[in-house]
């Protein structure tokens, strides 16, 4: 397919932008810096006129999309002043879905966000593991964004039964590199307990994008994306039963199993992690002679 990333030159971005390349799609990465290039086009995308212009088509570059991966945003609570979060990403998601749309684009994935569950916790839960049963707690205004976009995606597949608008609401984006740091959450649990211990490495997160443009159906899902293990060397249970004593674990946890279910994403969209900060630590370690 030829695809449209906005956001290609971010955290995830480049690791979608290179799956989606593997895999054979024909990707530009749309965003405000990047390497210059045939696969790249600088966009504002609050700017409505300049994205439906793009998704149309671009001089001897393209003649439009097949599909939209959008990625780019203010990526977290606090970076920005509130109503700056609020008016830059909820623009942009505005202006990306519309102009797709317009430009008869029928397939969406997007980043939605861990948060609309309820991080950080400071009220638990409702159960552990976490999934997407429960109506959506936002507690920032990030949070709220991401949450007023699984609702504007609601209402626009309504309006047009053939879209398909697929929300990955990703966990903690991590590559290799962001490892070394992982052993010293162990000393204190409640270091990551605002997103139950969850990550999501970044080759594994462009593969649900990958999937969730191979089997997205028409209409609006959301899934949660996270990787199969949790960031802590201790077992989930003994972490669950610590630190959220009050919360009832609706099924039995593996050793390091997330805490963040990724059973809905397995089971329509044959997302399989299959990365882990274990193995990073593993490969290192040299073993030493007698």
């Amino acid at each position: 397919m030829r695809v449209a990333v906005t956001g290609g030159s971010g955290k995830l971005g480049r690791s979608v932008v290179r799956r989606l390349r593997e895999d054979g799609h024909e990707v530009t990465n749309l965003d405000r810096v990047g390497a210059r290039g045939p696969g790249f086009a600088e966009v504002d995308l609050r700017n409505y006129g300049q994205v439906l212009d793009i998704f149309l088509g671009l001089e001897d570059r393209h003649a439009g999309f097949d599909a939209v991966v959008h990625l780019a945003a203010i990526p977290a609570p606090g970076l920005a002043p509130d109503a700056a979060t609020f008016e830059n990403n909820m623009q942009a998601t505005y202006n990306v879905f519309q102009a797709a749309r317009r430009a008869g684009i029928k397939k969406i994935v997007y980043a939605s966000s861990e948060t609309v569950l309820g991080l950080p916790f400071d009220v638990d839960p409702p159960y552990i593991p976490v999934d997407e049963e429960y109506p959506a707690r936002p507690e920032s205004t990030y949070s709220l964004v991401k949450h007023l976009e699984e609702q504007m995606a609601i209402q626009l597949t309504r309006w047009d039964p053939e879209l398909s608008i697929t929300g990955l609401r990703f966990s903690n984006v991590m590559d290799p590199e962001d490892y070394e740091e992982f052993p010293s959450f162990d000393h204190d649990p409640r270091l990551r307990k605002w997103n139950l211990w969850g990550y999501i490495d970044g080759r594994d997160g462009a593969q649900a994008v990958a999937r969730a443009l191979e089997h997205g159906q028409p209409g609006f899902e959301a899934f949660v994306i996270a990787n199969a293990d949790t960031v802590m060397s201790r077992s989930s249970a003994d972490l669950a039963a610590e630190v959220f004593p009050g919360v009832k674990v609706v099924k039995e946890l593996g050793e390091h199993e997330t805490m963040l279910s990724i059973d809905k994403a397995k089971r329509l969209l044959g997302y399989a992690p299959e990365h882990s900060w274990r193995n990073y630590h593993s490969n290192r370690t040299t073993p030493t002679e007698d």
